[in-house]
């Protein structure tokens, strides 16, 4: 494992950074390192768009307080881009094109000398596009060699919120590829997750089939779940579905990425 020494030294070898920062473990671990390492040098950014789920910004804002770090927010349109509203297998390409263009031109007005996300070891093995954009745009991965596990270690040692987190990817991630990705479907799948978590589901997807929303749920939550099928499914009709179901599988990150095979370059 890269010690929290290594991981410092590393970053503070480069003048200023600007931190792609989500609130999310991975980049507060990143964020946490590279405030420690440069100090008023380091710039944490976060960006909001509508595929962004309600409450994750002011989660990003309590970490940055936590860190200390310097955080600023930006806004981002994805939705313009047409190969993102397609929603083919390559969306993620699109939506870090986006974020990577107004952090890059962000970091070129202040003087920042260079971009970092919170990209981890176990990031290799899954479909990434997003990786692809990060390289054309010289983004530097202090955690490429560190597993998640260990990232979420190295979160618990720095104290961080955001140790046990769970992972809240872009909501247009519930949206079956081909299925065109909508202000309005995400800010469904928005408010159907946050009535099933209110009823107490912390790790939970909501998948977008239409006029059917299919819940996922963590596996050590999944007998609460049937036993309380009628209240979670009466949520999701409320949110927007005309039919709700219970996915008796248990939920899974990256389960859309599964059946993709990733062409030989993108390995």
């Amino acid at each position: 494992m890269t010690t929290l020494a290594d991981l410092e030294a590393r970053v503070g070898a480069l003048r200023s950074v600007v931190v792609a920062f989500s609130g999310g473990v991975d980049s507060s671990v990143v964020a946490a390192i590279a405030y420690r390492a440069l100090k008023d040098k380091a710039l944490a950014v976060t960006a909001v768009s509508p595929a962004v789920a309600q409450g994750e910004l002011d989660g990003a804002q309590r970490v940055a307080r936590a860190i200390g770090i310097t955080h600023e927010i930006v806004n981002t349109d994805e939705l313009a881009r047409a190969g993102y509203r397609a929603n083919g297998p390559d969306r993620c390409y699109f939506c870090k094109s986006e974020l990577y263009d107004v952090l890059a031109q962000l970091a070129s007005d202040r003087g920042y000398e260079a971009l970092l996300s919170g990209a981890n070891a176990d990031d290799q093995g899954d479909w990434r596009p997003g990786l692809r954009a990060a390289a054309e745009h010289d983004v530097i991965h202090p955690l490429q060699e560190t597993t998640k596990a260990q990232v979420r270690e190295l979160a618990r040692t720095l104290q961080l919120p955001s140790a046990e987190k769970p992972a809240t990817p872009c909501l247009a991630s519930r949206i079956p590829y081909g299925t065109a990705v909508d202000p309005e479907t995400l800010k469904q799948i928005d408010r159907a997750e946050r009535a099933v978590k209110a009823l107490g589901f912390p790790i939970l997807r909501v998948r977008h089939h239409g006029i059917m929303g299919r819940l996922e749920v963590a596996e050590s939550d999944l007998a609460k779940a049937l036993h309380n099928e009628d209240q979670i499914t009466d949520a999701l009709k409320a949110a927007g579905y005309r039919h709700a179901v219970i996915d008796r599988t248990p939920f899974a990150s990256g389960r859309l990425n599964a059946a993709l095979v990733r062409p030989a370059a993108s390995r």
